[in-house]
């Protein structure tokens, strides 16, 4: 079973940063890729940003230019490096890994911004 710890999620004001960390731990067998979603009061949940094996990345349409996605392969973490945030950045985070088809979450951390 793989656990996954995110962390870095708070409150901050429109056009500042965030640093969200998502660390992985269990049964880690191989990873094909890790990432991040997010969640807003009322909505479905949406992609903000993948990164596979091979280091390609994938940003939702909303966040590129503005959010980030590296990983530490060697602590099994994930990062997501977000500028530039807006009101409608706000929600609920969740990390997510994909291994060998299938998926793991995070608890989730919150992210709000104010106006």
């Amino acid at each position: 079973q793989v656990q996954l710890v995110e962390s870095g999620g708070g409150l901050v004001q429109a056009g500042g940063s965030l640093r969200l960390s998502c660390a992985a731990s269990g049964s880690i067998f191989s990873i094909d890729a890790m990432g991040w979603y997010r969640q807003a009061p009322g909505k479905q949940r949406e992609l903000v940003a993948i990164i596979t094996s091979s280091s390609s990345t994938y940003y939702g349409d909303p966040v590129k230019g503005r959010f980030t996605i590296s990983t530490n392969n060697a602590k099994n973490t994930v990062y997501l490096q977000m500028s530039g945030l807006k009101p409608e950045d706000t929600a609920v985070y969740y990390c997510t890994l994909v291994s060998r088809g299938s998926s793991s979450w995070g608890q989730g951390t919150q992210v709000t911004v104010s106006s």
